[in-house]
């Protein structure tokens, strides 16, 4: 019964919503596929200039589309088949933005649990806004970011 409301739901969004729920879908799953199967070595070239960040003024022209891929993601990331974690998260939103010629920062970082273990997080952000990873990201040390877009 609650997969029938769920379906119906996803069908009553307009086709425009819907479209973007499917493209976070499908670069989430691109992004898993990556990530399992090639060392991030061969990733890393790909996310943009290393060491280097984009803009960090917020855009107004943009705040729309970057809301609306920051839910996307949220929302899609909850209900794949596969683990969609923050590294897979992060480098979707950076294709999803890409392909909207918007610039972003994927950012890499590193910190200590409770147990002393080393964790890495990863996050993303746009102008002044975070796309992705932001609930995390505090706790973390910075020790990669990768810049991708037309404002360096």
């Amino acid at each position: 019964m609650e997969k029938m409301m769920r379906l119906k739901a996803l069908f009553s969004l307009d086709a425009m919503t819907l479209f973007l729920l499917v493209e976070a879908a499908l670069f989430l799953g691109w992004a898993r596929i990556c990530i399992a199967y090639q060392p991030f070595s061969k990733i890393a070239p790909s996310l943009g200039q290393y060491m280097r960040e984009t803009n960090k003024e917020p855009v107004a022209d943009h705040r729309q589309s970057l809301v609306q891929i920051r839910s996307a993601i949220h929302i899609v990331s909850k209900h794949t088949p596969w683990d969609s974690k923050c590294l897979a998260r992060a480098i979707a939103g950076m294709r999803m933005l890409e392909r909207r010629n918007i610039s972003s920062t994927l950012y890499l970082g590193t910190c200590k649990d409770e147990c002393g273990k080393l964790i890495a997080h990863a996050w993303l952000r746009s102008g002044s806004q975070y796309i992705t990873g932001a609930e995390e990201m505090d706790r973390f040390t910075v020790t990669g970011m990768f810049a991708k877009g037309i404002h360096y």
